[in-house]
């Protein structure tokens, strides 16, 4: 390849991985790569018991009717899971349920905030209400989208006696749930942290373990890996259970105990990464979240500048690669980026990188697509090329094939066949000449020319050559045809009835007409490139051909002459009458016989 194309070869791949490396940067394919993403990243890993649900589910609403319960029946739940030993109570227990302010009945505030003080393992939640506000940060003010606009804290009695963090569930731009918020900076309070970090925290403290704190974030957002779908952490226990002290306490000893709304109508479910189609409810993620925490497994998005730059490189070279590359051979490359993309990722996932799995992908199919496009284009180029230069010159069939072959069907040599070979040659076409002026003459012969070439197209011949006044056909080469030797005869035929008219209107134009005659054999003959490197033709040759080209030179005006093994292969279907071996061929021994075509079955 010379050093011009190559570069502009560059410059396209260049220029197609820059528009493909802006479509990413520019979000408008968050969507369907986030859900890709999460098909591969987010898998249920194997649960060690340690987290468990009680659910606040319909079989308690059947027993305590709607909700909201008195706050007693909470402080029961707690009362009831830490009345064992205390080395045999639940590590810590997590109510998702918002307490803000106090209720109608204090009795029960002051009943629940005594069980929470009794236990001294219980966390609660709190929420902040998010919005746009105005900010003042020193002299410059700036919107904030995300400002604290309220902040939703258990009531004083319960705060004083039990911890709190946030149970605020941020999902991204498509509502589908990916990551957590670490914490979240509440005016007048300062930092307030997840309801799992809370919960996490104080189980390390239990079990004497160093917490695993996730890494820093401008936001305090991190990427959240889903440990278990919906319903892997809820073992079918209801709050009604509790109640009902048909639950053996000892089951949680030592674990981290979530009470949460469990039903759908309670406004607490959510779409998340694990699983698209199921919602999950709230108390759930939380445990999920909890279980991020203890694996200690946080992994982090790559920039989206660094990913866009791996995009463009792998775009450009991939591109770079394609164009002019064959069809099997540019499928290998893009199989290859596209599978070996998807194990990267994969790869540095467990690794605790996080790369967007559709960009590549999705970018080397449409390279592909567009570079077989781009190929295909210029082999048609190409080929029209050739055929504006060739068409009025080689057959059309011979120029066919000699395009499918490739540059093999150039090289010199033939092939054998059996073929029905026709020769037609105008009758007294010298003495015409003689008398007649040459653009006339030459009109004539065009007009005769173009009565043969239609009538062998029309059957499927192919046109071999014009030598004056004769034209030259053959059918079953090089494609092998059904009834090769009745679509010769057809063709010969025809051209006797288009004799009829065109002589008519050459007479009435020019006094004079022209008539045909005919020549039709069948046989075995040699078929290809015949001649030197340098100048070659399309042909047959052989004694079949000499025989067609005897018979055609002895044939009367419009009358066609066939051989015993045309009519043999015509069968029935062609009306014939023999001249026996009265017409002596040159170059054939005596009993060669010679029919006439008189008639033949349309």
């Amino acid at each position: 390849m010379k050093a011009a194309q190559r570069l502009r070869k560059a410059a396209l791949a260049a220029l197609a991985a820059a528009v493909l490396s802006a479509l990413a940067l520019s979000g408008w394919l968050f969507t369907a790569d986030a859900r890709l993403s999460d098909r591969l990243y987010q898998r249920p890993v194997a649960r060690d018991g340690e987290i468990v649900v009680i659910g606040m589910d319909r079989r308690a609403v059947e027993l305590l009717g709607p909700m909201p319960w008195s706050r007693s029946v909470m402080a029961d739940c707690i009362t009831y899971l830490n009345e064992a030993d205390p080395a045999r109570r639940p590590a810590v227990i997590g109510i998702d349920v918002l307490y803000v302010g106090e209720s109608s009945d204090p009795e029960a505030d002051e009943t629940l905030a005594a069980a929470a003080a009794d236990g001294g393992n219980v966390v609660v939640a709190a929420a902040a209400t998010f919005g746009s506000a105005l900010v003042e940060d020193g002299d410059d003010f700036y919107m904030d989208p995300r400002a604290v606009l309220a902040w939703d804290a258990p009531y004083p009695a319960l705060a004083e006696q039990a911890d709190f963090g946030h149970i605020n569930a941020m999902a991204d731009r498509d509502g589908v749930m990916r990551h957590s918020l670490l914490y979240v900076d509440v005016p007048g309070l300062g930092r307030a942290a997840s309801f799992p970090w809370v919960l996490y925290s104080r189980w390390c403290a239990e079990k004497g373990l160093t917490p695993n704190p996730p890494p820093e974030t401008a936001d305090g957002f991190f990427y959240l890996p889903f440990s278990a779908k919906g319903g892997g952490y809820y073992d079918g226990i209801s709050v009604a259970d509790l109640l009902q002290g048909s639950v053996d306490p000892d089951y949680y000893a030592g674990k981290i105990v979530l009470i949460g709304p469990y039903a759908a109508g309670m406004q607490d479910e959510y779409r998340t990464a694990a699983d698209h189609a199921a919602p999950m409810y709230g108390v759930e993620i939380q445990a999920n979240g909890i279980d991020a925490f203890r694996s200690g497994f946080y992994p982090r998005e790559v920039s989206p500048a660094a990913q866009a730059a791996v995009l463009f490189c792998i775009c450009a070279a991939c591109l770079y690669v394609l164009i002019d590359r064959p069809v099997r051979g540019a499928v290998i490359v893009w199989l290859a980026v596209s599978l070996g993309w998807l194990g990267l990722c994969l790869l540095l996932y467990r690794s605790g990188w996080i790369l967007h799995v559709l960009y590549v992908p999705l970018a080397a199919t449409l390279l592909f697509v567009a570079a077989v496009a781009l190929n295909y284009f210029r082999a048609q180029r190409e080929k029209r090329r050739i055929t504006a230069t060739f068409g009025r010159y080689v057959d059309p069939t011979v120029m066919h094939e000699l395009l499918r072959v490739g540059s093999d069907a150039l090289e010199l040599g033939g092939k054998t066949y059996d073929i029905a070979v026709l020769f037609v040659d105008i009758r007294g076409f010298t003495s015409m000449s003689e008398s007649l002026d040459p653009p006339t003459v030459v009109e004539i012969i065009n007009r005769y020319l173009t009565l043969t070439t239609q009538c062998i197209l029309r059957h499927h011949g192919t046109l071999d050559k014009f030598v004056g006044d004769c034209t030259m056909a053959f059918w079953n080469a090089p494609l092998p045809q059904d009834d090769a030797v009745y679509l010769a005869c057809r063709a010969a035929m025809d051209m006797v009835e288009g004799a009829k008219a065109l002589e008519r209107d050459l007479t009435q134009r020019f006094g004079r007409g022209v008539s045909f005659g005919i020549g039709v054999h069948c046989g075995p003959a040699v078929v290809g490139n015949i001649g030197a490197p340098t100048r070659m033709d399309y042909t047959a040759i052989g004694d079949t051909v000499n025989t067609a080209s005897r018979l055609e030179s002895n044939a009367p005006a419009g009358t066609i002459y066939i051989s015993r093994a045309v009519a043999d292969a015509l069968g029935a279907r062609a009306k014939t009458t023999s001249l026996g071996d009265s017409v002596k061929l040159k170059g054939k021994a005596e009993g060669f016989e010679v029919l006439t075509l008189d008639a033949l079955e349309p």
